[in-house]
């Protein structure tokens, strides 16, 4: 098949109703916990790229500079920003494609005809991108994730939160018009991160992310490792936010708030916090990141 200028494929495999998974890096991705999950895939999917999209279309190299790779005076090799289309498996077996690299700053509509021409020639069943944001949520509770969707129906079938808001779109946005325009279900994932902690990873959002994916692609991912880290941090904030009595306080009014949206279908949460009572992000970031490099040492 050929495709106008703009992206070189390097291979078309026969694969079998692939989902295709996106994250690119550029929009809002609170603790990295899409791109961690995303990483976390691709280190297990036994990837290879299978085509790339022309950066010098796509990409502002003043925003996004190439990295020189300098050895003793040297310049020895320029590494440049890149948007790639890799191909993979779940540990079921299922095909899998994954767009990763840098959000377009530029042409984006074109770029998203292009993705989703190579990939409904490669026979995608799906995309799903995948996304984090910062919230008032406690840390002692699951990650609450919530879907974006061109489609009504497919809004309806997840069980995920439907959010209303006018708010600045990504390139993932995008591509799930070209998607949906083309009769392929396409949904976007954002899990919701604790506020305050929004600046460090974060990986059990990572987790509620593939297990997100997992649920609405039926596909399967261990997350053991993750899980595993979780667990790790969760022990660190409970030790620090308990030496601190204000946080505490601050720890226990979001519970209540978090439980209370469970049991009432369609509260809000942010209508049940008293914000001038909580800490800010910036000041329990920078709190947990000291708290984590004195750990380290």
């Amino acid at each position: 098949m050929a495709y106008p200028q703009g992206v070189r494929v390097l291979e078309q495999p026969d694969l079998d109703s692939p989902v295709l998974l996106v994250m690119l890096s550029g929009w809002i991705d609170a603790a990295g916990a899409a791109a961690a999950a995303m990483q976390s895939v691709e280190l297990t999917a036994g990837s290879r790229t299978i085509a790339t999209f022309e950066p010098d279309l796509f990409i502002d190299y003043r925003a996004r500079r190439p990295v020189m790779q300098l050895r003793e005076g040297v310049s020895s090799k320029l590494v440049w920003p890149s948007i790639e289309l890799k191909v993979g498996h779940d540990d079921a077996g299922n095909d899998l494609l994954l767009l990763t690299g840098f959000e377009p700053d530029a042409n984006w509509q074109f770029f998203a005809k292009l993705v989703a021409d190579v990939c409904t020639d490669l026979g995608v069943r799906m995309m799903v991108g995948l996304g984090a944001y910062p919230f008032a949520a406690p840390h002692t509770r699951p990650c609450r994730l919530s879907c974006t969707t061109p489609s009504g129906e497919l809004a309806s079938s997840v069980r995920y939160l439907r959010n209303s808001a006018d708010v600045p779109a990504g390139i993932e946005s995008v591509l799930e018009h070209a998607f949906h325009t083309r009769g392929t279900p396409a949904i976007g994932l954002w899990v919701q991160v604790p506020h305050y902690i929004s600046t460090t990873t974060y990986p059990a959002a990572s987790a509620a992310l593939l297990e997100g994916v997992a649920e609405t692609a039926s596909l399967s991912f261990d997350i053991s490792a993750l899980v595993k880290q979780a667990s790790v941090q969760r022990d660190r904030l409970d030790e620090l936010v308990d030496a601190n009595p204000e946080h505490v306080a601050m720890l226990r009014q979001l519970e209540t708030a978090w439980d209370a949206t469970e049991e009432a279908t369609g509260a809000s949460r942010a209508d049940l916090l008293d914000p001038d009572q909580l800490p800010s992000g910036d000041e329990l970031a920078a709190e947990v990141e000291q708290f984590l490099r004195d750990q380290d040492g």
